[in-house]
């Protein structure tokens, strides 16, 4: 037996429970998994108030980091003692111990400590596939991440410039322009008191920026399609505000040939090669120190609803972290 957060009904961060669950053994393919640290990140509030459906009771959670105790037949790629990290469903990472299949883990490497595997996999290879492959950042262009003081945001910021972009971003106070401009952002916007769209016109020279990275959603739509360039792209990749209203495609086409993409890390880790090709590429940056996982807040995994309290009410900066 060992304890997880249980949600039996969704709504407010009060409906997680801690209470004690049973765990079963690793069948073929499996492994058991006792979890060292759990990464908290905006995809698990919406599992937890319904916006994504799951059967009931369950334990939320995408995002972890621990030690393989057990492992089931065929399983070739980890054994009993290694430390390994994950990012992707089925969701249930909100546990001190969890039998997932083991095509989903990579090992962690030396020189990354279990607490940042857990507080950057989730983050940080969404980072990489938005970066690196939906739009390649490429040296002296001009880019806008929404939520730049964010997990990912902040990620971003850091990456880009070492791609050797020009970073702009929006942030909700002048404490997380700071923050966010610490970490490579060149301009960071304050949303609440001026327009970021003006703003990113000013510094483009009106031309707009080549891409939007936005996880914010109806707050920023239609804006963001007002800071593009012609045939820039706008990547739609969370919904911290709610989603993205209904539109006409004819949107697009008004606001200059506007491509959109609304990704999901899912997709860009189909199977077990492509996850360790990104997982290595996020390793290698973050150890070459280009890349710093800032653990701003940490909370025991019990306590999950008064981080998740503090996720909704924008009063995170950074990555956060679950400790069972």
């Amino acid at each position: 037996m060992a304890y997880a957060i249980r949600v039996h009904e969704t709504g407010g961060p009060e409906v997680m429970k801690w209470q004690e669950v049973a765990v079963g053994k690793p069948g073929p393919g499996e492994i058991l998994v006792r979890h060292t640290a759990v990464g908290l990140n905006f995809i698990d509030v919406y599992f937890r108030i319904g916006l994504y459906p799951s059967p009931k009771p369950f334990t939320p959670g995408q995002e972890g980091a621990g030690v393989v105790e057990a492992v089931g037949r065929g399983v070739t790629h980890v054994k009993v003692g290694d430390r390994i990290a994950y990012a992707s469903g089925p969701i249930g990472s909100y546990a001190q111990t969890r039998v997932m299949e083991a095509a989903r883990v990579v090992k962690i490497p030396p020189g990354i400590t279990d607490q940042q595997a857990a507080a950057m996999m989730l983050k940080g290879l969404t980072a990489q596939y938005l970066i690196r492959e939906i739009h390649k950042v490429k040296k002296g262009e001009t880019i806008l991440i929404h939520a730049a003081a964010g997990g990912v945001g902040l990620i971003v910021c850091q990456w880009a410039k070492h791609l050797g972009a020009t970073v702009i971003g929006t942030v909700g106070s002048k404490e997380k322009a700071r923050l966010a401009k610490k970490h490579g952002c060149d301009h960071p916007i304050v949303y609440t008191e001026e327009d970021f769209v003006a703003r990113v016109k000013k510094i483009t020279e009106g031309k707009g920026v080549p891409v939007v990275y936005d996880s914010i959603g109806k707050a920023t739509f239609p804006a963001s399609l007002d800071c593009l360039e012609t045939r820039g792209l706008f990547v739609t990749f969370g919904n911290a505000s709610g989603p993205v209203p209904a539109f006409e495609t004819l949107l697009l086409s008004q606001r200059g040939s506007l491509f959109l993409t609304r990704p999901s890390l899912p997709h860009y880790t189909r199977d077990h090669a492509e996850l360790s090709m990104r997982a290595r590429d996020l390793f290698k940056v973050v150890k070459s120190g280009a890349v710093k996982i800032g653990i701003n807040q940490t909370w025991p995994l019990r306590d999950a609803a008064k981080a998740h309290a503090a996720l909704q009410g924008r009063a995170t900066t950074g990555s956060t972290i679950l400790l069972p």
